[in-house]
C-alpha cells in the first residue's frame, strides 16, 4: 500500500501531499498521525523554512474519513486532534495548496495556515450540521474573526459550497490562482520564505500565532467535547446511514 502522506524535503521546503486519491484524499488516522509526525519533526528542525500542504491528484482533501467514525473512540485526542495540535503549534511557515474539494477539516485546518492558495476551480464546505455534528477544528472560535460573523455563520449552519473567490474574499485564502497553480504558487512563496532568515521567519510567527495558541487548545477541547456527543446522536448516525448507502 502506498504511504498515505508523501514527504519531501527540497533547499528548506518541506512538502506534505496527502496520498489517498482513490477517495479524494479523505483523512483516516494514519494520515493525520503522518501529518502530526512529520509536522513535529519540522517543528524540531530549525532547517526546515516553510511546510506546504497539499493533495495527491485533483483534489485537497475531502475531510475525514467517514468510515473512522463508526469506529471506537479511545480516550484522549482523536488523531485529527493530534494533528491539528501540531499544527497549530508549528512555528515554521505553513502553506496550502488547494485544488478542487476541501471538506471539513479540509477547510477548517485552514484557518491555521499562514498562506493559503486555492485553484479557481476549488470548492470548500464545512457540511457538519448536515452530519448532525458540530463545528470542528477551532472554526468556532477562529473562523468569525476571518470571515465576519454573518458569513462565518452561513457557512457552519448551512453548509453550502464556497468558492475560491469567495473564500478569499472572506480572507481564508490567500489568493486564487489559475486551476492547477495552486501549487506552483505555493512554492514560490515557500521559496522566498527559504530565502528569509528562518529563525527570524519562526520568531515572527511564534509573535503572531503564539498569544491565541493556549485559548485555540482550550477550543479544541470544547468543540471535541461535543462532537463525541453528536457523533453518538440519533442525528449523525442517520446521516452517515443516509451517506453510505449513496455511497
Amino acid at each position: 500500500m502506498s504511504a498515505p502522506v508523501l514527504s519531501a524535503h527540497d533547499d528548506g521546503v518541506l512538502t506534505l501531499t496527502i496520498n489517498r486519491p482513490h477517495c479524494r484524499n479523505a483523512l483516516d488516522s494514519a494520515s493525520y498521525l503522518a501529518l502530526a509526525e512529520a509536522l513535529r519533526a519540522a517543528q524540531a528542525d530549525a532547517g526546515v523554512a516553510a511546510v506546504i500542504l497539499t493533495g495527491a491528484g485533483e483534489h485537497f482533501t475531502a475531510g475525514n474519513d467517514l468510515r473512522d467514525f463508526q469506529g471506537e473512540r479511545p480516550a484522549g485526542d482523536s488523531p485529527a486532534l493530534v494533528f491539528l495540535r501540531a499544527l497549530i503549534d508549528c512555528d515554521a511557515p505553513v502553506l496550502a495548496a488547494v485544488e478542487g474539494h476541501a471538506v471539513g477539516v479540509g477547510t477548517t485546518l485552514l484557518q491555521h495556515c499562514d498562506f493559503v492558495y486555492a485553484g479557481e476551480g476549488a470548492r470548500l464546505r464545512l457540511p457538519f450540521v448536515a452530519l448532525g455534528l458540530c463545528p470542528e477544528g477551532g472554526s468556532s472560535q477562529l473562523l468569525a474573526g476571518i470571515a465576519g460573523t454573518r458569513r462565518a455563520t452561513e457557512w457552519l449552519m448551512l453548509g453550502d459550497l464556497i468558492d475560491a473567490t469567495a473564500a478569499c474574499q472572506a480572507g481564508l485564502v490567500s489568493a486564487v490562482t489559475a486551476s492547477g497553480q495552486a501549487l506552483a504558487t505555493a512554492q514560490a512563496t515557500a521559496r522566498r520564505l527559504a530565502a528569509q532568515p528562518r529563525q527570524a521567519l519562526r520568531t515572527t510567527k511564534a509573535l503572531l500565532r503564539g498569544p491565541g495558541r493556549a485559548e485555540l487548545h482550550a477550543t479544541l477541547d470544547r468543540e471535541a467535547e461535543q462532537f463525541v456527543q453528536r457523533l453518538a446522536s440519533a442525528e449523525a448516525q442517520a446521516a452517515f446511514a443516509r451517506f453510505f448507502k449513496r455511497g
